[in-house]
């Protein structure tokens, strides 16, 4: 099969495919929420990575090491989405946000969390630009991805 950036497949919108032409990632067509906290401000979660392809393994660290008890954190709003008919859905990571933003997928006039760590009260974000934002800022949308 012969994929295309802003094709409509695998539950969401195709927006970066790698040079073999197999390997890709997709954006869901809306946001998960339009504001949720990264989750453990003060608290390193340590291993995340900003490259593509990294999101996934990042949101399961997230979630492994940021209970987010009592409030909404948006790596656990992807790692738990069912949408379309898949479940393997996760936050980008800080290049695969901007490769998504860069693909238009990402409306560029909204703030969007990554999923790649900057330290224990700080990680990657979009507004604008690409920046480094406090864990426990509310005011960030989550857009989950996939990966075929």
């Amino acid at each position: 099969m012969t994929f295309q950036i802003g094709q409509n497949w695998g539950g969401g919108i195709i927006f970066y495919i790698d040079g073999t032409g197999q390997y890709g990632l997709i954006a869901a067509e809306s946001d998960q929420a339009e504001g949720a906290e990264w989750g453990c401000a003060g608290t390193l979660i340590g291993g995340t990575s900003t490259a593509i392809g990294t999101g996934q393994a990042n949101t399961t660290a997230i979630v492994n090491g940021c209970d987010g008890s009592g409030f909404i954190i948006a790596a656990r709003l992807c790692y738990d989405l069912v949408l379309n008919g898949y479940d393997d859905w996760f936050l980008p990571s800080k290049d695969e946000l901007i490769q998504g933003l860069a693909a238009g997928v990402f409306p560029g006039f909204h703030v969007y969390w990554s999923s790649s760590e900057v330290d224990a009260n700080r990680a990657w974000a979009y507004y604008g630009n690409i920046y480094e934002g406090g864990k426990d800022n509310e005011i960030h949308g989550v857009r989950a991805i996939r990966a075929f």
